[in-house]
């Protein structure tokens, strides 16, 4: 791939990004955006986190990551918004429509003949269902857990040793967690099953994932995006080959350099952008 070629993507899936929260890794993201030429993007879910949002944190990197992908939609890239916890007000929004974007809370994609059920996959949470505040309560605890893991991470970064996700630790080491995660993916795969859809694709549990699941039914193959807090993860798809993408082996992304512009929290001059890119007509 030469210096300036990006390298082409037929689907990407993009879940749990969480703009507006401190934990968001904006900038890798926009990174990794600006090295591929993506012909469809699907966003599964916490985009936008929309439970924590405050107009005092919003970095220009998180206005850029959002004009990016409207940039895309100028471009004839088709983008499709699945809602999740986080930005479940835009649900209401379904089935909303214009040129290349369109909201759905769920998608049914034929692939090279083959059916791939997408969601976002809070449906399965018995915490989202009976307890909501619950389980907002426990999103600002993770938020003030990233805050931490951000001190802890420049002392490591200081020290000359790796950056860790406390997180991530302290979800794989919880039994509970880890059964949670097993329930969500075996309760994903059987309804798949049970509708004949031959892949499975979520998010929400920040687990990223793809896997062959097979109960007395049927098999089912089920592929989980991961996220942009922990793991900085996506989904690709393309020539029919689904693969997990990983922002920590791409060197090539990482080298991208973001200009100095996008630092601050500034965000006028973007958003007057953005709405002219919008409103622009095409040639």
């Amino acid at each position: 791939m030469g210096k300036n070629k990006k390298r082409p993507v037929d689907i990407l899936v993009l879940s749990d990004i969480h703009l507006g929260t401190y934990g968001c890794h904006a900038d890798e993201l926009l990174r990794y955006l600006k090295s591929i030429e993506p012909a469809k993007v699907i966003l599964n879910g916490d985009i936008i986190d929309m439970w924590q949002f405050s107009t005092r944190y919003w970095p220009k990197t998180h206005m850029q990551v959002v004009k990016h992908l409207t940039g895309l939609m100028t471009h004839s890239t088709k983008v499709i918004y699945l809602t999740g916890n986080h930005d479940e007000m835009l649900r209401k929004f379904s089935g909303f429509r214009l040129g290349s974007f369109q909201i759905e809370n769920k998608l049914l994609l034929k692939i090279n003949s083959k059916k791939a059920w997408i969601f976002h996959g809070d449906v399965f949470d018995v915490t989202m269902r009976n307890a909501k505040w619950l389980a907002k309560l426990g999103a600002v605890g993770y938020d003030s857990l990233i805050h931490i893991n951000t001190f802890v991470n420049f002392v490591l970064q200081k020290l000359g040793r790796e950056k860790i996700s406390l997180s991530k630790r302290i979800k794989d080491s919880v039994k509970k967690a880890v059964q949670f995660i097993d329930n969500f993916e075996l309760t994903a795969a059987g309804i798949a099953i049970d509708n004949g859809y031959d892949f499975v694709v979520c998010g929400h549990i920040h687990k990223p994932a793809i896997k062959t699941i097979t109960t007395e039914k049927g098999s089912v193959v089920y592929l989980n995006s991961g996220d942009w807090v922990e793991n900085l993860t996506a989904l690709e798809c393309h020539e029919g080959i689904w693969r997990i993408y990983n922002y920590r082996d791409d060197k090539m992304a990482q080298a991208i350099k973001l200009p100095r512009r996008f630092k601050g929290s500034d965000n006028k001059e973007l958003f007057n952008e953005m709405l002219e890119q919008l409103l622009k007509p095409k040639k």
